[in-house]
């Protein structure tokens, strides 16, 4: 005769009610897969975001006066001109030229945190416009990763903060428009935040 334990009433149970125990044995499973894919995120530790977005104030075609093809001929020219001087070839990046007018106002590289992170974050304008830009940005994916411009050094929290929204790809060149009133005197440090789980996954002092 079986023993009156709790496995044994647990197997007394399914043998007796088999429907009501596969009812609730597909509810645990799907809690456990929203758990590890959902909230978790655990597939994003495998699937790099790569983003490729140009400099907004790139120079353009008919810029300084001339004629569109004048003026890719002449960039052309002057980028090979730089390419030979460093010795690069043409596979190898080379700094975008950029629109008369346009300062960089802040830079500074990315330290790791929590996950390793690489880069430049820097704050670029026309006069008119101020964006964020990373250049040569990578870290690891994660879920619910966002884009924090805040007070304090890049070793701590962003309690005070303002949230650009989403990072766009855990590896490449991105920008983020800065709204008109953010104070770049007080808010001097970007984050790449975990909100889910309160995790800086990397930060870029600006100076």
């Amino acid at each position: 005769m079986m023993g009156d334990t709790p496995m044994n009433r647990v197997k007394e149970f399914v043998k007796r009610r088999p429907l009501v125990s596969a009812i609730a044995a597909a509810i645990v499973l799907g809690v456990g897969a929203w758990l590890v894919f959902g909230f978790f995120g655990f597939q994003t530790l495998f699937i790099d975001e790569e983003v490729a977005e140009a400099n907004p104030f790139v120079a353009g075609p008919g810029a300084s006066g001339l004629a569109a093809d004048e003026t890719t001929e002449e960039m052309a020219d002057a980028m090979n001109e730089a390419m030979d001087d460093a010795g690069k070839s043409g596979d190898d990046p080379v700094d975008e030229p950029m629109a008369e007018g346009v300062t960089t106002l802040a830079e500074g590289s990315f330290i790791g945190r929590g996950h390793p992170t690489t880069g430049l974050a820097k704050v670029i304008t026309d006069g008119n416009q101020r964006f964020l830009r990373f250049e040569g940005f990578e870290t690891d994916n994660g879920p619910d990763l966002n884009v924090y411009l805040a007070t304090g050094p890049p070793d701590g929290s962003p309690e005070d903060f303002i949230d650009l929204g989403d990072l766009k790809g855990n590896i490449g060149d991105q920008n983020y428009e800065l709204p008109d009133d953010v104070d770049l005197d007080r808010y001097t440090t970007v984050f790449i935040w975990c909100v889910r789980f309160s995790v800086a996954f990397g930060a870029a002092p600006l100076a």
